[in-house]
């Protein structure tokens, strides 16, 4: 191999190795990959760039501004309701419906919103049908998940396929180039989930009081700072007391007055008596030294939270927050958004202690204690996007439904849809013509623009589409094709088929799926050039497998997102998302070839 192809091939390994281990951003591996690249002379500066102004990069950007808006029309959140009554009467039913209309809302909405905005309504849903949020989340990201491959328009994995199509010069994806077989894989999900998969869900009853579904006994408690202590006279935030014993101070009681969530620039007095989020044992261990006296533990029951004014409530870190990848401390709950974390549910864990040392990931339910009259506060900016949480909390009415609002969205998406479709305009100006469109009409503004973008996947498919460009300028490509036409060409080109499918879903389970699609697409072009045949089934195999990710909560962001709600394992993903998986391997392979001639 030339030496440009060994660079690229070390630069693929060690991307797969922080994509897989999550040591970085995905966004700031992909930028890493570009210089890597630009500075070992593998490609140009140009050739690098040209990843921002790529049609892909452009429609992806703009199709989350067309997301958010038909979200916020609030026609989404009427659905629990109407649903909950169909699973009480009739679960089998529900789930079809459920799932029905989740996957056509996949098919031209970016599911990451879709998945963001319905967590709520369906927990709720769970709760009035009795039954477990674990009954219903997965199925929510899945059925989002298998909507997402009808169109081009469905996930960002569609859209990187089909720019990397261009940059090897070739014709993009139509906007139903995929459907004929994307909606065979819908009907074939829905059917899976309803009566299949649903027995496969895991039943977990979530517990009532939110202090015992978070195990917060032995971590929240009350001290009194006694005669002597190296505490009076300093402020919170300065005290030695809060450093050493690594604790969050909800309420401070002083004589008759009470004073719920205090600033850090308060200042503590004698006899003071602490609530607090700690470990127990170490205050108890330094309670003598630090002069403090402990009271009984608390419990963090409804009543005694209404005396104080106070509430609990789950805030869940979603895809897009600016919070993924920060520790607690540095969100700073507390000074933003005046909530108190009380623990973390972080993947299959709960973690009570050193909080403000944990790395928040997209899923994390963060356990927090705030003042009952703010909780109107966060819940309106759940509703906008600076929010970089979901409140998960019962819901006391549905979203108004903004007929005419709707209306005027969905024209506009579906007039994108019929004009891209017909080549009239390409989708890039399509969407862009679109978003124009709204904020002239006022549905938008420019400010909800820039921020309903989700700039991480941007810079993702930035760097990711000029790994493609390397790879089929230094001849990697062709040489891993050689590779894999040398091991299953014997067999036919339908084995070929069978083994680039399995290659992409295995990475796609591992790493970004995005990423998945720049990485294994180029491999596809030249796999097919090598063999003498069409590149579309090929290339086929790679949208659907890179796109169809069920078997682990890291290889799709919306499996991620529904994690820690559901009180998910990762073998849940595993039992109900394999058997999905193998099914939809085997279809492939049978009918790529024949919807896709060579």
């Amino acid at each position: 191999m030339s030496p440009h192809e060994w660079i690229v091939l070390a630069t693929i390994v060690g991307a797969l190795i922080l994509f897989i281990s999550e040591k970085l951003s995905i966004d700031l591996v992909a930028l890493l990959i570009l210089m890597v690249l630009v500075g070992s002379g593998v490609i140009t500066p140009k050739e690098a760039l040209n990843g921002f102004s790529d049609q892909a990069t452009i429609t992806v950007a703009f199709m989350f501004v067309l997301s958010a808006a038909l979200l916020r029309t609030g026609a989404v959140s009427t659905i629990g309701p109407k649903l909950s009554v169909l699973f009480r009467t009739n679960p089998v039913v529900g789930m079809l419906v459920f799932t029905v209309v989740v996957a056509l809302l996949g098919a031209f909405v970016n599911n990451t919103p879709v998945v963001a905005l319905m967590m709520p309504v369906v927990v709720q849903m769970a709760h009035t049908s009795g039954l477990a949020p674990s009954k219903l989340l997965i199925p929510l990201s899945y059925a989002t998940i298998v909507g997402g491959v009808v169109t081009l328009l469905g996930t960002s994995t569609n859209i990187v396929v089909s720019g990397v199509l261009t940059t090897l010069g070739m014709e993009g994806l139509g906007m139903f180039d995929q459907t004929p077989l994307g909606l065979i894989f819908m009907v074939v999900g829905v059917l899976y989930l309803a009566f299949i998969g649903r027995r496969l869900l895991p039943d977990r009853r979530q517990a009532k009081d939110l202090g015992d579904k978070f195990s917060m006994r032995g971590y929240v408690t009350e001290i009194q700072i006694l005669k002597g202590a190296q505490a009076v006279g300093q402020s919170i935030m300065d005290s030695t007391l809060v450093k050493e014993l690594d604790m969050d101070i909800i309420e401070i009681r002083r004589k008759e007055q009470r004073f719920t969530l205090p600033s850090g620039d308060m200042m503590l007095e004698e006899g003071d008596v602490l609530k607090v989020r700690c470990d127990l044992d170490r205050i108890r261990a330094l309670k003598d030294r630090a002069h403090i006296s402990v009271e009984p533990t608390l419990r963090l029951a409804n009543d005694d939270l209404r005396k104080r004014g106070t509430t609990l409530v789950e805030l869940v870190i979603t895809a897009s927050s600016e919070l993924e990848g920060k520790v607690l401390g540095e969100a700073d709950l507390i000074r933003k958004y005046r909530a108190v974390p009380l623990a973390v549910r972080h993947r299959e864990d709960v973690v009570h202690e050193r909080l403000h040392d944990v790395v928040l990931r997209a899923g994390d339910v963060i356990l927090a204690e705030v003042r009952s009259h703010y909780v109107a506060t966060l819940k309106k900016l759940e509703g906008t996007q600076e929010s970089p949480f979901v409140i998960l909390t019962e819901q006391e009415g549905v979203a108004i439904f903004q007929r005419k609002r709707f209306a005027l969205v969905a024209v506009v998406l579906l007039a994108v849809v019929v004009l891209s479709s017909m080549e009239v305009v390409p989708i890039a100006i399509a969407t862009l013509g679109a978003v124009v469109l709204l904020v002239l009409l006022r549905m938008l503004s420019m400010k909800d623009v820039y921020e309903s973008i989700e700039w991480r996947i941007v810079f993702l498919l930035a760097g990711t589409l000029s790994l493609g460009v390397a790879m089929q300028k230094c001849g990697l490509a062709g040489r891993l094709a050689s590779g894999l036409v040398e091991v299953m060409g014997p067999f036919g080109p339908r084995w070929v088929i069978c083994g680039l499918y399995l290659i992409t879903l295995v990475l796609t389970e591992l790493m970004s799926n995005t990423a998945t699609a720049a990485l294994v697409t180029p491999i596809a072009v030249a796999t097919a050039h090598t063999l003498g045949l069409s590149p579309m089934p090929f290339i086929m195999a790679v949208v659907f497998a890179a796109s169809l990710g069920f078997m682990t909560p890291f290889g799709y962001q919306t499996n991620a997102m529904i994690y820690g709600v559901g009180q998910y394992r990762s073998i849940d993903f595993l039992r109900v998302g394999a058997p999905l998986s193998i099914l939809f391997w085997i279809l492939s392979t049978w009918l790529i070839p024949e919807l896709y001639p060579f």
